[in-house]
């Protein structure tokens, strides 16, 4: 025979051995808030009775609606529906289920309608709304359960059309039938299952090897244990997808080794199932408000366990994943403010975060440094070109670490030249002295890292100090750059200079207050300036 959706049901087929369970699911899912309606209205009557003469008909409803609803309560035993199946097809059990419930059903519709025309035209109007409206829900159950048997017969019958008709024409019967049916019937379409680093913890030894083997089985990986003090050192040893958690242990219970878990920053997010002999709802409750992912009682459905651990792991990866990726996010948006901050001043950048888009000042005061490898190209022009480029890192990797420790700011690299500047662009009083100290050690480190490839290089470098323009050039490729006649004649000074020697303008040295040693020069004429009295420093001040 096929079923109303057109598939074949026989004792072969797993939608024949599901019809059953969809009557019996059926009965459970639909039954229950009817019935609920004609306890609790027939609740309502027996309180409010008015007339004392037929109170005793209302006692006799009362307990017909308790009957039902025992009845119908005991469909979600599992083994009530063993019981109904036994020796019997669907739709004979669906038959027999008709006939157990319309003798309590009936019995109310028969007292429900004595009482009715009792009260008729009395005193009693909110009772007599009351006891239509059970009569209501009455029959609506009793329609109810004569089309499930009516669509049980035939589709035990092999009438597959007429079955169809039925439940198209009864949209109370079609749309949780159906609804039901796809959840028993229709295959679950899901991934592969999530598989992870389990810890079980039960005390009771055949409990333990049991949901170990079974989990084993299904390809985790598992640690068991049988105390919650070696659990708590594993968990801090030891990481671990899932904890199967059992309530009831000696010594440290599950329920602390939760809160334990839980409260403990690195295994706040660890999942955590307990497992319990306990089936009381106030148990559950608590250990979900304690943290626990999910609940289960003993004896474990081995089913309703995979799904659940599959769940709490595919979550668990979930977060794992969104966390490595905002880990990622992280370390790339490091890197890039790194870069950034390699091109840019700190200030500048937290400048252009506040939404400056034009980034230009003026300093009245600034001290420009210029420097350059003496006869570099000559000297490297038989090296090959990653000799050369490690020889350059070398020396300005250095340069870099003399500008940071004295506070100046790297303006940029050409070639083998490298510029600095000092107070900007931050101001500072003693920008002079910064960049003076920082000339005076360069040609130490240039001969130290030199040496260290076999060359034996030079420096020369050159300091003037007056008022400087700065800011950002460029949209795409941008620099932030320093430009100026004080950029001109630092420039000079620096091409005017001696190998080993740092030559400064008078500027510069009046700026340094006497706190350095300088030779003069004779006067030299400076491109652009004429005639110049400029200085060589001599050394660092003790």
């Amino acid at each position: 025979m096929s079923d109303p959706g057109g598939r074949e049901i026989d004792g072969s087929d797993p939608a024949g051995e599901a019809l059953p369970r969809l009557l019996a699911v059926f009965a459970r899912a639909e039954f229950q808030a009817p019935v609920e309606a004609i306890t609790g209205l027939a609740a309502l009557l027996a309180e409010d009775w008015p007339d004392e003469a037929s109170r005793a008909d209302v006692g006799r409803l009362s307990a017909a609606a308790a009957r039902l609803d025992a009845m119908v309560r005991s469909l979600f035993d599992p083994s009530a529906t063993e019981n109904l199946m036994e020796g019997r097809d669907a739709a004979a059990a669906s038959s027999h289920l008709r006939h157990e419930l319309r003798t309590p059903i009936t019995a109310i519709l028969g007292y429900g309608e004595l009482l009715a025309e009792e009260i008729e035209g009395a005193a009693g109007a909110a009772q007599a709304g009351t006891l239509a409206d059970m009569l209501d829900a009455a029959r609506r159950l009793l329609a109810q359960i004569d089309a499930m048997v009516e669509f049980m017969r035939l589709a035990h019958q092999g009438r597959g059309e007429e079955a169809q008709r039925l439940l198209d024409h009864d949209s109370a019967l079609h749309e949780p039938m159906e609804a039901i049916r796809s959840v028993l019937m229709e295959p679950a379409v899901t991934g592969p299952r999530a598989l992870g680093r389990v810890l079980v913890v039960d005390d009771n030894a055949s409990t333990l090897d049991l949901l170990s083997r079974r989990l084993r089985r299904d390809g985790h990986e598992v640690t068991s244990c049988d105390n919650g003090e070696g659990a708590l050192e594993l968990l801090e040893g030891t990481e671990f997808d899932l904890v199967l958690l059992d309530l009831l242990m000696p010594g440290v219970s599950g329920i602390e080794v939760l809160r334990r878990i839980k409260g403990a920053p690195e295994t706040a997010a660890l999942p955590v199932i307990i497992v319990s002999a306990l089936d009381e709802i106030e148990s559950a409750v608590h250990c979900i408000e304690s943290g626990a992912d999910d609940y289960l009682t003993k004896p474990i459905n081995p089913v309703l366990l995979r799904a659940r651990m599959t769940a709490s792991l595919e979550r668990k990866f979930l977060r794992d994943r969104d966390q490595a990726t905002t880990q990622k996010l992280r370390t790339e948006q490091e890197r890039s403010e790194g870069l950034l901050l390699n091109l840019l001043p700190r200030s500048v950048v937290e400048r252009f975060r506040n939404g400056e888009s034009v980034i230009a000042d003026s300093f009245a005061s600034a001290t420009i440094l210029f420097s350059d490898l003496v006869d570099f190209t000559q000297t490297t022009a038989t090296l090959p070109p990653d000799v050369v480029l490690e020889l350059l890192n070398g020396i300005f990797s250095r340069f870099d670490r003399l500008t940071a420790e004295h506070g100046l700011e790297k303006i940029k690299t050409i070639g083998d030249a490298y510029m600095a500047a000092g107070g900007l662009p931050e101001a500072c009083r003693d920008h002079a002295a910064r960049a003076a100290a920082m000339a005076l050690r360069m040609p130490a480190a240039v001969a130290e890292a030199s040496r260290a490839m076999g060359q034996d290089l030079r420096i020369r470098i050159g300091l003037h100090t007056g008022p400087v323009a700065a800011g950002i050039i460029g949209k795409d490729k941008f620099i932030y750059d320093v430009w100026g006649d004080t950029v001109n004649v630092a420039s000079r000074m620096e091409a005017m200079s001696e190998a080993g020697r740092v030559h400064v303008t008078g500027e510069t040295l009046a700026a340094l207050g006497g706190r350095f040693g300088a030779e003069a020069r004779a006067p030299i004429q400076v491109k652009g300036r004429g005639t110049m009295s400029t200085f060589f420093l001599d050394a660092l001040p003790g």
